[in-house]
């Protein structure tokens, strides 16, 4: 006796169906981030696409625009004139930064210490120059460096003596650093003048209770409450460093022979894109370099982040 097939149902599992109201907060969600997402996209991930493309092609005189894929980047890894530029930054960079962000600390600690006579015109006097324009500072501060009808100039007059020449290939990288730090001392002292203000001041009574002195809650206490601050105006610092153009572009005029095309990375970028026409290569040479200010940057977060 035999069975007949019974043809058996294969039953599938459902997909849980979402709740309406996770779906309409869902909803809501994208409502309010979608506008941030948009604009996101439009103004820093789309050109960092393109610059991607660009780089992957070459204009030749022959043929056109062809892919020759990542041979731009070997180009740019050999480049002397890009590691020349590189290499003049991160000195800037080792020498200005921590002159600057001592600077802004100092003057931190001062008008957070109560002790400083008319603190508020103080604050406002260091910051105000933040609030100049990088491009009019560096103006300003080219006819102070001038020889010739600057303040340089005036003082060689009248005192009949020759003062060095600040826009002099040997000094002109310092006179930079001088203006960036002119600029942005004040922006660092805000940063660290508000952490400063978020340190309980209960900290500072019991360290004085148990015979701190002034210098010794400043090295026990405000420095390592104001860590993270530190840290990030560092990162900045070297990431304003590595973006090193205004200064170096506006002077470029008034010392041809200090400052060339390549001075900088980003000049440099700037020269081959706008003046050599090859938009392709000053692609590439942008992507390498804001890898290597990305990898500095994390490096510097993470060991300054790390708990001692």
């Amino acid at each position: 006796m035999t069975l007949a097939p019974t043809s058996a149902k294969t039953t599938l599992p459902q997909r849980p169906r979402v709740p309406s109201r996770l779906r309409r907060e869902s909803l809501v969600g994208w409502g309010f981030a979608g506008p941030f997402v948009a604009v996101f996209g439009l103004v820093f991930l789309a050109p960092i696409g393109y610059a991607l493309y660009l780089s992957l092609f070459r204009d030749r005189l022959i043929g056109g625009t062809s892919f020759v894929g990542v041979d731009n980047y070997r180009q740019a890894l050999t480049d002397p004139q890009f590691w020349e530029g590189l290499a003049r930054v991160l000195l800037f960079l080792a020498v200005q930064v921590p002159v600057m962000l001592g600077i802004a600390l100092l003057v931190a600690l001062a008008i957070d210490s109560g002790r400083l006579y008319g603190k508020a015109f103080f604050r406002v006097s260091v910051f105000l120059p933040y609030a100049v324009p990088a491009v009019v500072a560096s103006l300003m501060w080219g006819f102070v460096y001038g020889t010739r009808f600057g303040l340089v100039g005036n003082i060689n007059d009248a005192f009949g003596i020759t003062l060095p020449d600040p826009l002099s290939p040997s000094l002109v990288l310092a006179s930079i650093g001088n203006i960036v730090t002119w600029e942005f001392v004040g922006y660092n002292m805000l940063i660290f003048y508000a952490a400063l203000k978020a340190v309980p001041r209960s900290l500072y009574e019991a360290a004085a209770i148990d015979g701190a002195g002034e210098w010794r809650i400043v090295t026990a206490v405000k420095l390592p409450a104001i860590r993270g601050a530190l840290v990030i105006a560092t990162i900045f610092s070297i990431i304003g460093s590595f973006q090193l153009f205004n200064e170096p572009s506006i002077l470029q005029k008034l010392a041809p022979n200090a400052i060339t095309s390549d001075f900088t990375p980003n000049l440099y970028t700037y020269s081959l894109s706008f003046s050599g026409q090859q938009h392709n290569y000053a692609a590439t040479v942008a992507i390498v370099m804001g890898v290597f200010t990305a990898i500095i940057a994390y490096t510097v977060q993470l060991r300054g982040m790390r708990k001692g």
